[in-house]
């Protein structure tokens, strides 16, 4: 893939987290806390798509994305520690809050994910600028 490619599926790819996250903070606003927590993941998780289509790498499972990243941008400290934290938090809340029928909901923890997401993005941009 050319760099010329990869940097517009990079974009894209931000621009998509983007919206998810304009999503999210509209869903926590009309007090739909599940659905914020799953907006919020899936932005965060779409950053982390944007990085990698720099490389260019691509998964098919969220765990083996996650993972990669952690192995890649987290341990090796582009990206600072307690940022894989919190993005290990955000893919369990959205796991419960999608498939935990039983799972109960605290706006501020759903808050938290939709500022990992605003956290990520600005990091990715900067990251992804750097790069291009």
């Amino acid at each position: 893939m050319s760099l010329k490619i990869s940097k517009e599926l990079a974009n894209h790819r931000l621009e998509q987290a983007k919206e998810e996250l304009e999503d999210a903070k509209m869903l926590y606003n009309a007090n739909r806390f599940k659905g914020a927590n799953n907006r919020a993941y899936y932005s965060i998780f779409h950053s982390i798509k944007a990085i990698l289509a720099l490389e260019p790498i691509d998964f098919k499972r969220h765990k083996d994305v996650l993972a990669y990243f952690n192995k890649n941008y987290i341990h090796t400290e582009i990206f600072d520690k307690t940022l894989g934290r919190k993005i290990s938090t955000a893919n369990a809340i959205r796991e419960d809050s999608d498939y935990d029928d039983e799972f109960i909901v605290n706006p501020d923890v759903t808050k938290q994910q939709i500022d990992t997401a605003e956290e990520l993005i600005s990091l990715v941009e900067n990251y992804i600028k750097s790069k291009i």
